[in-house]
């Protein structure tokens, strides 16, 4: 029987490798390259169509850091001159109606004619987590692939609505960077319509046929900001549903008085899912821009669009400046703690915290 090996142990420790004394050349130059480029240089990436630099420039301005705050500002000034060169198409209704599919479909159909399509969804923020799934570009997975096609979801957060609050810079952005057809996406709840038509130059409404929504199409609001109403999911089936629901909604348009745009919104049917009808709807959009151009309509509400921008910056730079008041922090905590033991009313406690002097 052969000896065992002397001090031989079933567990036994072997000399390690020695660890190198400076990183790999080719990690140190990618980690150089990976540094965050200058406001500079994410201006002129953007401006000549670099998607890495555009998707920096709106992390920019979405952000709530006051450094990117700052560098947002910067690069919102140098892009303005080259901004507003697009058509820009608000997409709503309610959820489950397809919006992502029909917006993909009409994308394709875009970039199939040379146009170059930037899509800006807006995803619904949990109330609890404040999260967002940002979930549309897998949901259009053949657009997210176009090399003329740009796809951002941003969350909505607080925003009244469903409209990211930033989503009207993000447009101005995209412009500059060489997009000529800007399509908004809203979550289809709450204020979303109002919102999304006072920054689009054409309302696009989907509706779904037997589901309702023909006795919804009577509300008055939705139906006023429409310039299209487009039925949804017209395949197979439910394609009978789909004409009556047609019907009805153009029944539904001609009671309402004229627009100040002298446009007659019309009613189409489609199947985004199997692509047809989409071309009609870009055929009444061209319609509609060719007559609104020619009345001079298309100009005044783009001039309204800016107002608007003006008067929302307002209110949100107040609102953000009152919050962040270190008077306003400290006592938001007492009048909280107040209305939580019932020694005050939520009208006297905001009167005490308005009243406030910087």
């Amino acid at each position: 029987m052969a000896k065992k090996q002397k001090n031989s142990k079933a567990l036994s420790e072997k000399e390690g490798v020695d660890q190198p004394t400076r990183l790999n050349p080719l990690a140190s130059e990618r980690l150089k390259k990976n540094k965050t480029p200058s406001t500079e240089v994410i201006i002129e990436g953007l401006l000549s169509g670099n998607k890495t630099h555009l998707s920096r420039a709106l992390t920019r301005i979405e952000s709530t850091a006051e450094k990117h705050q700052k560098q947002g500002r910067q690069i919102i000034e140098a892009c303005l001159p080259h901004a507003n060169k697009s058509i820009r198409i608000g997409v709503t209704g309610v959820p489950g109606v397809g919006k992502s599919t029909f917006i993909e479909s009409f994308g394709k159909l875009l970039t199939s004619k040379k146009n170059k399509v930037a899509v800006l969804t807006v995803d619904p923020s949990s109330s609890l987590s404040k999260g967002s799934i940002l979930g549309d570009k897998t949901r259009m997975e053949e657009l997210v692939k176009d090399p003329n096609a740009f796809i951002r979801p941003s969350a909505s957060g607080d925003s009244l609505g469903g409209v990211a609050q930033k989503t009207r810079e993000a447009i101005i952005l995209c412009e500059a960077a060489g997009y000529n057809n800007i399509i908004i996406e809203t979550v289809g709840v709450g204020q979303s319509e109002t919102a999304v038509h006072s920054m689009t130059d054409f309302f696009l409404l989907l509706k779904l046929a037997g589901a309702g929504d023909e006795l919804q199409g009577i509300k008055r609001g939705i139906m006023e900001m429409a310039d299209a109403i487009v039925i949804n999911k017209a395949d197979g089936e439910n394609i009978k549903a789909a004409k009556l629901a047609k019907t009805e909604f153009n029944r539904a348009l001609h009671l309402y008085p004229p627009k100040e745009s002298g446009w007659k919104p019309k009613t189409l049917m489609c199947s985004a899912i199997k692509n047809k009808g989409i071309d009609k709807v870009w055929q009444l959009i061209e319609d509609y821009l060719e007559a609104t151009k020619k009345n001079d309509y298309f100009q005044h509400k783009r001039t309204e669009q800016n107002k608007f921008w003006l008067l929302q910056t307002i209110e949100n730079t107040l609102k953000r400046d009152f919050y962040n008041n270190p008077k306003v922090k400290g006592e938001l905590e007492k009048q909280l703690a107040l209305i939580e033991a019932n020694k005050t009313s939520p009208f006297e406690a905001a009167a005490n915290l308005l009243s406030l002097k910087g």
